[in-house]
């Protein structure tokens, strides 16, 4: 009896693959070239054959499903918008075990109204500070940014409606997660709208993610935006910290929006539960 063995090396058949295989491949593969350097305002920096190459399709294949590169490259345009909303992942939010993490080292500052304001303005000064950084070092946020420019010069009609469409829901996604951030840490804080505003979390967030980008948009060209500057007694605190550009702009527009609120009281067993949950 004879085991027969499966070829192996250059005897072994490649499993031809098929064209909605091949598709992804090839859309994968760019996704993954714009990830690592960014999205300009064009797509003329990606290679069609460079993709073919990384994504190891037959070049027939890939020629049969898109006869023409701006084909393929249209079809990218519109997976990049449907994935913005990851893309833009690091804009305008707490990042909220920094926050608790914080809250629960300085769990005394509760217990009065300065400490509370105190702790309320370091958290948003480290908050905007961390936001900056990550936003200015991401690629993945460049090219999120670089579509809002390119879907306005799109010739086609019907892709610039869809690229639209796409980057309006990440927006809406994007807007929702920052307003719920920032109305946990109202809750936490003892915190309300103002009411002579009649605003909400909701337009807070676009303020936020409005004042945000423009710092990180702006820095490029002013690294001055990045300095940090000894400010005592900032924002009424009782002590000092450094103070970039964007944690100043950030913590004035979320001061001016949110105040205390008259209705809670800061009894023994509201602080015993601000204590549990932040020891959880």
């Amino acid at each position: 009896m004879t085991n027969e063995q499966p070829p192996t090396g250059i005897t072994r058949r490649r499993r031809r693959l098929s064209d909605a295989e091949t598709a992804q491949r090839m859309v994968d593969a760019a996704m993954a070239m714009v990830g690592r350097t960014g999205l300009t305002v064009s797509l003329d920096h990606l290679s069609f054959e460079d993709v073919i190459r990384e994504a190891g399709v037959a070049r027939a294949a890939v020629y049969r499903r898109w006869p023409y590169k701006d084909l393929f490259f249209s079809d990218l345009l519109k997976q990049l918008a449907h994935s913005a909303p990851a893309a833009a992942g690091a804009d305008g939010q707490l990042g909220e075990e920094a926050v608790r993490r914080l809250a629960h080292e300085r769990i005394d500052q509760f217990a009065t109204a300065q400490g509370r304001h105190d702790l309320c303005v370091e958290l948003l000064r480290q908050g905007a500070l961390r936001d900056f950084e990550a936003m200015h070092a991401s690629s993945r946020w460049r090219t999120y940014i670089a579509l809002h420019a390119t879907f306005l010069s799109l010739a086609d009609s019907e892709l610039q409606r869809e690229v639209q469409t796409g980057l309006a829901a990440a927006e809406r996604a994007l807007n929702d997660q920052i307003a719920r951030s920032y109305q946990r840490l109202a809750a936490l804080l003892g915190l309300r709208l103002r009411p002579g505003l009649h605003t909400t979390f909701e337009e807070l967030a676009t303020q936020l993610s409005a004042t945000m980008r423009g710092f990180v948009l702006t820095a490029p060209a002013r690294p001055d935006l990045t300095e940090k500057q000894l400010r005592p007694g900032a924002f009424g605190t009782a002590g000092e910290a450094e103070w970039s550009q964007p944690a100043l702009g950030v913590t004035a527009t979320v001061l001016s929006f949110l105040e205390p609120d008259p209705a809670v009281e800061w009894s023994e067993a509201r602080l015993a539960q601000v204590r549990h949950a932040l020891g959880e």
